[in-house]
């Protein structure tokens, strides 16, 4: 008879590797989790009962889980961030700032509404500019034009955020944001919770955000998922672009949310 199997990030939490699931998917997509000697970065993938399971850290490479969707955005997308001076909005407690301090960037301005929220270890890091209390809709000047722009933000549609961001970004300059659809579908396509389980509804928000980018001549590189879902369990995606370059989109939209359903 065939052996049982489960998905890896319900097997951990099965065996008390970690007590939630999102906490499995971070580490799995660390690269933390190994399964009969072999490393799986793949929170869906079905493994044997039976297997051997081993956790060799118990520890996020940065200060919050959300460093790991904008780390699939650089790998997925291959984006030099090295030397670079970014806009981080919506930094929280800085997943994204410290992502893009680990892959190379010279300075972050760290943007965010909220107040005390940024870790300690960015408040004390010279390379980061502590932008808290600060609402990108009402900043009007940033001591320089930017190399990048990061967002990711909640309660709040990117057809807010991006026309303010835009004129701190210099030409061919990289955007890349978090697409969350509790926070770009209407009202009524949000279920209990504040989840949005309709694939089509999903479709429905990466569209509307495609244009956008257009709207605003960013050509798009790239439009993936993100490893982990969001605080409540919602699917999330990445979308990249360059401002002032021409890039006909021919991107499998439903291909990548049917991925996305499939593996998270």
């Amino acid at each position: 008879m065939a052996s049982k199997k489960e998905r890896l990030d319900v097997l951990l939490v099965q065996k008390g590797f970690f007590s939630s699931r999102e906490k499995a998917k971070a580490s799995i997509m660390a690269g933390e989790v190994y399964v009969d000697g072999k490393r799986i970065e793949k929170a869906g993938e079905f493994v044997n009962i039976e297997s051997s399971i081993e956790v060799k850290t118990n520890s996020l490479p940065y200060v919050s889980r959300g460093g790991l969707k904008l780390q699939k955005a650089i790998e997925t997308f291959n984006i030099n961030v090295t030397g670079k001076i970014a806009l981080d909005i919506g930094a929280s407690t800085g997943g994204f700032t410290d992502c893009l301090l680990k892959h190379g960037a010279l300075k972050v301005y760290a943007v965010d509404v909220g107040y005390g929220q940024l870790d300690w270890s960015l408040r004390n890091d010279p390379r980061v500019i502590n932008m808290e209390k600060t609402n990108i809709r009402f900043l009007e000047t940033l001591p320089e034009i930017v190399d990048m722009i990061t967002i990711d933000v909640s309660f709040i549609s990117l057809e807010l955020v991006i026309p303010s961001a835009d004129k701190f970004l210099k030409p061919e300059g990289d955007l890349i944001a978090l697409i969350k659809p509790q926070f770009e579908a209407g009202r009524e396509k949000v279920g209990k919770k504040g989840v949005v389980r309709d694939p089509a509804v999903h479709r429905e928000v990466i569209e509307k955000i495609v244009t956008l980018f257009q709207k605003f001549n960013y050509g798009i590189i790239g439009i993936t998922y993100s490893p982990i879902k969001g605080a409540e369990g919602n699917i999330e995606y990445l979308i990249y672009g360059k401002k002032g370059i021409e890039k006909q989109h021919n991107f499998d939209i439903t291909k990548i949310v049917k991925e996305a359903f499939k593996n998270l």
